[in-house]
């Protein structure tokens, strides 16, 4: 039975600020779906909620991964289940070795039954499948040796993150933004090292602004959000559409939601003044 992502009705608040006003989202195993939107729409916010950031409230609707509800489990459950998130800023972990925190992350993520303390992957096997992947990844094996995001240029901690995505092949990975802060070569190779991991090998949703990371995983569905809400689904030529020629159709179209998502960057706006 093919593994199935479905998101149905979802409400999320922020600091009891609503955000997420209904969305649903269907995924299967093998599909690339691109969620694309203008700043302040809900898109980061999403993945978060699906991959159960403590900030992000729930506070209606469903996120049932094989039929299983997701929105009681904690972040590490979840993952252990199959799920993975590239984060837009990923976080640095001083004294932590990329090579260390990949066993632990991906003998638990294979053993999620595992306990605190049982043996992990065994040395000899890790090394090799990590440096077989490093290879394939066109990385410098010292990579490993240095601390999580330490000290890491934008480019490394992006690499850093599609590592993570190689290691772990979760069942869906939601990558957010995996192209900001990358000039276009950089781009380039993100969006050939994603398709050779990921493409029909996992579920990805991939939130982006632009078309260039989906170059090499061109998407099954386009979904565009405005206002908390998906309020269009396509095609690739959706995608191209919107990088093109921006929102200015879409917030014509629906502009209820254009409002929405007007007032709530003013409020953004207004908390960070």
């Amino acid at each position: 039975m093919p593994h199935t992502l479905i998101i149905t009705n979802l409400h999320v608040s922020v600091e009891d600020k609503p955000i997420l006003r209904g969305v649903d989202l269907a995924m299967n195993y093998g599909e690339t779906h691109a969620l694309m939107g203008p700043n302040g729409s809900g898109k980061s916010t999403l993945g978060l909620a699906i991959m159960g950031h403590p900030n992000y409230e729930v506070t209606e609707g469903t996120i049932e991964l094989d039929g299983e509800n997701l929105v009681d489990m904690g972040a590490d459950q979840r993952a252990r289940a199959g799920v993975f998130m590239a984060f837009q800023r990923p976080m640095a972990i001083p004294g932590v070795k990329m090579a260390d925190f990949l066993r632990h992350a991906t003998t638990n993520v294979r053993n999620p039954q595992r306990k605190e303390g049982e043996e992990l992957l065994p040395m000899r096997e890790f090394r090799k499948e990590l440096r077989d992947k490093m290879n394939h990844l066109r990385m410098d094996l010292e990579f490993a040796r240095r601390y999580v995001n330490d000290g890491f240029s934008g480019g490394e901690m992006k690499r850093a993150e599609i590592l993570q995505l190689a290691m772990l092949q979760p069942k869906f990975a939601v990558l957010d933004e995996t192209d900001s802060g990358l000039d276009a070569d950089a781009v380039r190779l993100a969006s050939e090292s994603i398709a050779q991991i990921g493409r029909q090998k996992m579920g990805l949703l991939i939130i982006t602004h632009h078309d260039k990371l989906l170059e090499h995983n061109p998407p099954d569905f386009t979904h565009v959000m405005l206002g908390g809400r998906i309020v269009e689904t396509g095609g690739v030529e959706l995608a191209h559409e919107l990088h093109h020629d921006g929102y200015d159709r879409v917030r014509r179209t629906h502009p209820e939601a254009d409002a929405r998502n007007e007032a709530m960057l003013k409020k953004e706006e207004a908390l960070s003044a």
